[in-house]
């Protein structure tokens, strides 16, 4: 059931909207601004209802605060209001409100538009979530790796913390898709990406499928020696799929992983430790592959397989 949350200080309004739309909808209410704020940035709404008219800090402020917050930017407003001049109402759409709704309002007015701005607000999640997602795998694809890492860099280098960036890709997969074709390499591809995303569920974690049979992930707040052996582990459940690769190169399908460990340096560059994360993946293959080679703080490099 969709989720929405009410924010109105009149105590008889509140009951009233509830009673609408609880027949349909899990409704919270909050009687004031700052419980409001509270509650859309601590839980997940599909919609807020919210009152213009209230002591303290008004509808319009909250607004703003909302539109603000990267995690409550995103969830609709409707506005609910006694003001009726064009003046208020230009202000609340600029702000960001996707609607009004004028008191005295009619509960058929009110389902209607809390329906039409909640199927609005799932099929624009719906459309996000595939700009997002790697269609073959079911994980992240490169954009949203692009976006996401930017913004947990830029925490991790506030916070000054670890940041852990490793890249890994199907060892010799050219030669199996030459020997097994291209939809058994597809397959491939999915296993590896299902085994390694298990395997990084944290939420500090993130994974995603980079191009083709390659894949990168991040970890935050690992040294360098946790993260390496994390990764160790994930390169061995690979292999322990046991599936077979052409017996010319090997017996089973393995893959190669190359990462660094880093505090973030003040007005560093993510991109320039992903190209230390993909030095190590080259020496990773050249020298044998199955194996994680790894740059830890001081960029001295550690190998599972001296």
């Amino acid at each position: 059931m969709e989720k929405i949350l009410v924010v109105d200080d009149s105590v008889v309004q509140a009951a009233q909207l509830k009673s609408i739309l609880s027949d349909d909808y899990d409704v919270t209410v909050a009687q004031t601004a700052e419980d409001g704020l509270r509650l859309a940035s601590e839980e997940s709404f599909s919609l807020i209802l919210l009152d213009v008219v209230m002591p303290g800090m008004d509808g319009f402020t909250l607004l703003k605060k909302l539109q603000e917050e990267i995690i409550t930017q995103s969830v609709p407003v409707i506005l609910i209001t006694s003001l009726s001049n064009i003046e208020s109402e230009q202000r609340g759409l600029i702000l960001g409100a996707v609607d009004y709704i004028t008191k005295p309002f009619s509960p058929l007015i009110v389902k209607a538009r809390v329906n039409t701005h909640i199927k609005l607000y799932n099929y624009r999640r719906q459309i996000e979530y595939q700009s997002k997602t790697d269609q073959l795998t079911g994980v992240a694809n490169r954009r949203q790796h692009d976006l996401y890492s930017a913004v947990k860099w830029s925490e991790a280098t506030r916070l000054q913390v670890p940041f852990s960036i490793c890249m890994f890709d199907i060892d010799n997969f050219k030669k199996f898709n030459d020997t097994f074709g291209h939809p058994a390499g597809d397959r491939v591809i999915a296993a590896t990406a299902k085994t390694a995303s298990a395997c990084l569920q944290r939420s500090t974690d993130f994974f995603a499928r980079y191009g083709g049979e390659e894949f990168v992930a991040f970890l935050i707040g690992d040294s360098s020696e946790k993260a390496f052996s994390h990764l160790q582990k994930i390169r061995q459940a690979v292999e322990d799929l046991h599936i077979p690769h052409d017996p010319s190169v090997s017996q089973y399908v393995t893959v190669s992983v190359g990462g660094v460990t880093v505090v973030p340096p003040a007005e560093s560059a993510y991109t320039t430790y992903l190209k230390v994360a993909d030095t190590m993946l080259y020496d990773a293959k050249k020298h044998g592959r199955n194996q994680v080679v790894w740059a830890d703080e001081k960029m001295r490099q550690m190998w599972e397989k001296p």
